[in-house]
């Protein structure tokens, strides 16, 4: 019974040992260090903008919609928001001066069909903003609605680090 044993232990060993043979000559797997969030600074607004808009492209293009064009009227309509929420403490699609997203893309002289607004209170930098869009269905589907056409997109930042995020859809 003790050779049983012995013999059983010694097979478990051995065949332990084994690795596949895919992972055989292969260097050691090391974790790549995490880097902090990048967080929008004030002189970014182009390039955080353009990488915004190739995101949404590249998800719309992925289930064959056609991407979005910038619209500087949307996107002077989204900074306002974004400020004015700030202002309010508040997220929410309607200005302190009751206007609506419409109203405040026509006062830029915004004359198209405004499709929807996204908006969001966060800490979180544009892509993990637009990733929790994504997740939600409501706001997914501004985004990757088939009729839009344009886009405007801004932010605020306050002092103490949290932004304010706005984001436009129209044709």
């Amino acid at each position: 019974m003790r050779n049983i044993s012995f013999l059983a232990a010694v097979s478990m060993l051995a065949l332990g040992a084994c690795a596949p043979r895919y992972l055989q000559n292969q260097p050691p797997v090391t974790p790549v260090p995490q880097a902090e969030p990048a967080q929008p600074a004030v002189t970014d607004d182009a390039a955080i903008s353009a990488r915004v808009l190739q995101q949404i492209n590249t998800l719309r293009g992925n289930i064959g919609l056609t991407g979005l064009v910038q619209n500087p009227q949307l996107d002077a309509a989204a900074l306002a928001h974004s400020r004015d929420m700030s202002a309010q403490n508040r997220a929410w699609h309607w200005g302190s001066d009751g206007s609506s997203p419409l109203d405040r893309a026509r006062r830029q002289g915004f004359t198209g069909t405004l499709v929807g607004e996204n908006i969001s209170e966060t800490y979180e930098n544009d892509m993990e903003t637009l990733a929790a869009w994504m997740s939600t269905r409501d706001t997914r589907d501004v985004i990757m609605d088939p009729a839009a056409t344009q886009l405007g997109f801004s932010w605020y930042k306050e002092p103490s680090g949290k932004f304010w995020w706005t984001l436009l859809t129209a044709r």
